[in-house]
C-alpha cells in the first residue's frame, strides 16, 4: 500500500471535489426552506460554482506552475476548506454564495489540475495507468454516491453536515500531503493579464450560454429574459447563441494571444501548440464526451425517479448504486486489460457498452419501474465509463512533457466542464421542450373539455415545468379543475414525461456515437510483452 499512498490521498481530494456539486443538487428543496430563499436563487449558485471553475480553471493550473505543484494543492485546499466552513454555517443565500460558489470553486481550480499533475509525477508505466484508473474510479463513485450521501444527511440530520466533513477532511489532508512527492521546481514567470482576461470571458460565456439553453433556447428564443415586458432576443435569435458565439470568438482570440506570446518569447498561459498532439486533442475531446453523457444521465436519472416515480433523495442515491460499483470494479478491469490491449481499444469497448446501457436504459423506462433491465443498463453504463476513466487520464498526461502536465490538468478541468455543462444544456432541453410539445398535443387530442384544453395552451405558452407527477392532480384543483379531469391530466403528464424521458435518453445514444468519432487518435499500440523464456529439450534446471 506504501507505494499507493500519493494516489489515495489525492484520490481523498478528488473525492471531495467531485461530491460537492451532486450533493447540492440533491439538497435544493431542503437549502431553500432552511435559508429562506428560492429555487431559483439556488440554482444561480449551482450555476455559478461551475461558471467560477470555467473562468479561473486555466489560470489555477498556471499558477501550479509558478508556485510548485504540492503548495498550490495546498494552498487551494485551504482556500477549499474555508469555503466549506463557510458553506455549513451560511445563515443566508447571500453567504452561501460567498463560501460554495466563489471561494470553494476557487480553491477547486487549484486543486484539480494539481491532482493530474501531481499523480503524473509520482507515477510512471503501468503504475500511471493504474493511478489514473484509480483517480477515474473515484470521480464515478463520487458522482453517483454523492445522492446517496447527501440524501442520507439531508433527510436524517443537516445539508450542512456535508460541508462541515468536507472542511475537516481537507484540513486533514493538509498533514499527510508532504507524502505526496513534488519534483516540480517553481517557475518565475509572468502570468498574462489579456490571456487570463479573454479566457476567463470566453470560457464563461459558452458555459453559462450552454446552461442557459434549457430557459433561452437554443436559436429561437423561449423565456428569454425581459426589460419592462420586451424579451431580450435581438434580431429574434436567442441570448444562448450569442452567449455562445461571443465567448466561442473571445477563445479564438485568446488562442491568438498565446501564439503571439510565444513568438515574443514570454510564457504563455497555455501552450496551445499542444492541441497539435494528436493523442492529446483525442483523449481531451473523449473526456468532454464523457462528462457529458454522465452529465446528461445524473440529470435525467434523478427527474425520472424523482418527478416520475416518487422516489426520494435516498432512495435515489440507492438506486444509482450499481453504477457506482460497476464503475469502480470496470477501473481496474480497464487497468488490467491495459497489459493486454491498446488505449483505443480499450476506449472503443467503453463506448460501444456504453451506447448498449444506453439503449438498455431507454427501454426500461415506463411510469413503473419494473424487472432489473433499469439496474442492469445502470450497472453497464457505470462498466463504460470505468473503462474511459481507466485510459483517458493516463492518454492525456502520457501525451505531454513533464513540464506541461499542469497544464494538461488545467485543459482536463476544462472539457469536464465543457462536457458536463453541454450534457445537462443539451439534454435538459430536449426533455423541456419534448415535454411539452408531447403534453400540450396529448391534451388537445384529449376528449377532456374545450375549456381545460384553453387552460392547458394558455399555461404552455410560458413553458411546461417538471413537477412530480403526484402533485398534477392537486396543482389542476387549484386551478378550478373537477377531481376527474385533475386525474385525467396526471395521466397525461405523466405519459408525456416518459415520452420525454425516453427521447431524452435517444439523444443521449447519439451523443455516445458521435464520441466513437473522437477516439480515432488514441494511441493503438498494443503494450509490449516480454518474450517468454525458452528452455531446450534436455537442458537441466538448476
Amino acid at each position: 500500500m506504501k507505494k499507493w499512498t500519493a494516489v489515495i490521498i489525492l484520490g481523498i481530494a478528488q473525492f471531495v471535489m467531485v461530491l460537492d456539486s451532486t450533493v447540492m443538487n440533491v439538497s435544493i428543496s431542503t437549502v431553500v426552506k432552511d435559508l429562506d430563499t428560492s429555487v431559483s436563487a439556488m440554482q444561480s449558485a449551482i450555476t455559478f460554482y461551475t461558471l467560477t471553475m470555467a473562468a479561473v480553471m486555466l489560470l489555477g493550473a498556471k499558477l501550479g506552475d509558478v508556485w510548485g505543484r504540492r503548495r498550490a494543492f495546498v494552498i487551494g485546499t485551504l482556500i477549499y476548506a474555508l469555503g466549506s466552513l463557510i458553506t455549513s454555517l451560511s445563515p443566508n443565500i447571500v453567504v452561501l454564495f460567498l463560501g460554495w460558489s466563489v471561494i470553494e470553486g476557487l480553491g477547486a481550480v487549484l486543486v484539480i489540475p494539481a491532482i493530474a499533475a501531481l499523480v503524473a509525477s509520482n507515477y510512471e508505466g503501468k503504475d500511471r495507468v493504474s493511478a489514473f484508473a484509480m483517480i477515474g474510479a473515484i470521480s464515478g463513485a463520487a458522482v453517483a454516491a454523492g445522492p446517496l450521501i447527501g440524501g442520507f444527511l439531508t433527510t436524517y440530520l443537516s445539508w450542512r453536515y456535508v460541508f462541515s466533513g468536507e472542511t475537516v477532511i481537507m484540513l486533514l489532508l493538509l498533514f499527510v500531503v508532504r507524502r505526496v512527492a513534488d519534483t516540480s521546481v517553481p517557475q518565475k514567470v509572468r502570468i498574462d493579464v489579456s490571456s487570463v482576461l479573454l479566457s476567463a470571458a470566453g470560457l464563461v460565456l459558452v458555459v453559462f450560454g450552454m446552461l442557459q439553453s434549457k430557459t433561452w433556447g437554443w436559436v429561437r428564443p423561449l423565456h428569454s429574459p425581459q426589460i419592462g415586458n420586451t424579451p431580450i432576443a435581438p434580431l429574434g435569435i436567442s441570448l444562448t447563441a450569442y452567449c455562445i458565439i461571443v465567448g466561442a470568438v473571445l477563445l479564438w482570440f485568446f488562442f491568438l494571444r498565446q501564439e503571439h506570446l510565444v513568438a515574443r518569447g514570454r510564457a504563455p498561459l497555455v501552450q496551445v501548440s499542444m492541441f497539435r498532439i494528436r493523442s492529446l486533442r483525442s483523449g481531451l475531446s473523449v473526456l468532454g464526451a464523457q462528462y457529458a453523457i454522465t452529465g446528461g444521465l445524473f440529470f435525467m436519472i434523478p427527474i425520472y425517479l424523482q418527478m416520475t416515480l416518487g422516489l426520494d433523495a435516498l432512495q435515489t442515491g440507492i438506486r444509482i448504486f450499481p453504477l457506482s460499483i460497476s464503475l469502480i470494479l470496470f477501473s481496474i478491469v480497464g487497468t488490467r486489460l491495459s497489459g493486454l490491449w491498446s488505449p483505443r481499444a480499450i476506449v472503443i469497448l467503453g463506448q460501444f457498452v456504453l451506447i448498449a446501457s444506453s439503449f438498455l436504459l431507454l427501454s426500461s423506462v415506463s411510469s413503473e419501474l419494473k424487472g432489473w433491465a433499469f439496474g442492469i443498463g445502470l450497472f453497464f453504463a457505470g462498466a463504460a465509463l470505468g473503462l474511459l476513466a481507466s485510459q483517458l487520464g493516463n492518454v492525456n498526461m502520457s501525451s505531454v512533457t513533464a513540464e506541461q502536465t499542469s497544464e494538461v490538468g488545467g485543459l482536463q478541468g476544462v472539457f469536464q466542464n465543457l462536457g458536463s455543462s453541454l450534457g445537462t444544456a443539451l439534454i435538459g432541453s430536449v426533455l423541456i421542450a419534448t415535454l411539452s410539445a408531447s403534453f400540450v398535443g396529448s391534451v388537445n387530442s384529449s376528449s377532456l373539455p374545450n375549456n381545460v384544453k384553453g387552460m392547458v395552451a394558455e399555461q404552455s405558452s410560458v413553458g411546461i415545468g417538471i413537477v412530480p407527477v403526484n402533485q398534477v392532480t392537486a396543482i389542476a384543483e387549484k386551478a378550478g379543475l373537477s377531481s376527474s379531469e385533475g386525474s385525467a391530466l396526471t395521466q397525461l403528464y405523466t405519459e408525456s414525461q416518459v415520452s420525454s424521458l425516453r427521447l431524452s435518453f435517444f439523444a443521449l445514444i447519439v451523443v455516445a456515437i458521435a464520441s466513437l468519432l473522437f477516439a480515432r487518435g488514441i494511441p493503438a499500440a498494443r503494450p509490449e510483452r516480454k518474450p517468454r523464456s525458452v528452455r531446450r529439450v534436455g537442458e537441466k534446471t538448476g
